[in-house]
């Protein structure tokens, strides 16, 4: 049922890869978010995945028949909180400002992940993981602020954006711990699958919501540069990406995978450099650099989890703490 075991420096790197194909997302949203809206351009993409989801889910149905009530919270949690929710928010900061200080606002995630994986997964971190972290975390903000301090005179549109990047930030955190919890249970390519099957009914219900003008995203689609972007980014930055991240996820621990995830914003902002033409100064490349290292550093640590790690049962969270995270 479950994939083997790799290598946790391999596991790392894998996450690391998947990651950091998430950061070609940038480039291909700007260019969308002209012709269509955020929660229209997620449901488009989950349509397509859907393609996949399906003869997967069909043909490991048995996987499915394993899993228990909190493991299908689990699923519920990553589907609609990492998969169509974040990604609705991550989509919609784009729309207020800077993409980069939208993108590089996704390197908090650690804190909400690391928090989540000591409380119900309970990790065990080794004394040198905060020091690590702690790194991490200086890299991305350089990757964020530079060497400047950032300006109390921000205005609201650009506020409102860094808001829906930080809530994005927490939902995939917590996806993250998830994911780990599942990763053990069914195979990666599996729950790749649940990930887009599960958020497809609900982003639907969103676009529905919105009341949506069927005739000019019909429009929209009719053109090959929104076409094209549209199955770029649905089947890399977000279906290869994904498999690439889960395959790495089993025999990595979720506080060590959420470091490796960095790997994100450090691409997205040299993509957007390079395509989008947005300046880096040093103390951006200085950040970019460190996180890096830290990905490099945490492959060399021992990532496999703890033998005597409590599993995700024996934590006995209720069904309503997990639906309310």
């Amino acid at each position: 049922m479950t994939q083997n075991k790799q290598s946790s420096s391999l596991g790392i790197w894998w996450i690391a890869l998947g990651a950091a194909l998430w950061g070609l997302d940038g480039v291909f949203i700007v260019s969308l978010l002209h012709n269509l809206t955020s929660s229209q351009i997620v449901w488009l993409e989950h349509v397509l995945l859907f393609f996949f989801a399906f003869p997967v889910l069909l043909r490991k149905r048995h996987e499915l028949k394993q899993l228990k009530l909190n493991d299908w919270l689990a699923v519920l949690f990553i589907g609609w909180g990492g998969s169509a929710l974040a990604s609705v928010l991550f989509t919609a900061g784009f729309t207020y400002g800077n993409p980069n200080v939208v993108l590089i606002l996704q390197k908090i995630q650690p804190l909400f992940a690391v928090l989540l994986a000591t409380l119900i997964l309970k990790e065990r971190l080794q004394k040198n993981y905060w020091k690590l972290f702690i790194a991490a975390l200086i890299g991305a903000y350089l990757l964020t602020f530079g060497l400047h301090i950032p300006s109390a005179a921000e205005n609201t549109s650009q506020l409102i954006g860094s808001l829906f990047a930080i809530g994005a930030a927490a939902l995939w955190g917590g996806s993250t711990v998830m994911g780990k919890h599942l990763a053990g249970k069914v195979s990666f390519t599996t729950l790749t699958a649940l990930r887009f099957a599960v958020a497809l009914p609900l982003l639907t219900v969103m676009v529905l919501a919105q009341h949506p003008d069927w005739q000019s995203m019909g429009k929209a689609l009719s053109l090959t540069p929104v076409w094209s972007n549209l199955l770029f980014q649905t089947l890399v930055p977000s279906l290869i990406s994904l498999l690439l991240y889960y395959h790495g996820l089993d025999g990595v621990k979720a506080s060590h995978a959420t470091i490796a995830e960095l790997a994100f914003p450090a691409t997205g902002l040299l993509l957007n450099w390079l395509i989008l033409h947005q300046t880096i100064d040093l103390g951006q490349w200085i950040g970019f650099t460190i996180v890096w290292l830290a990905v490099l550093q945490l492959s060399r640590m021992n990532t496999k989890p703890d033998k005597l790690e409590q599993s995700f049962e024996s934590s006995s969270p209720q069904p309503a703490d997990l639906a309310s995270k």
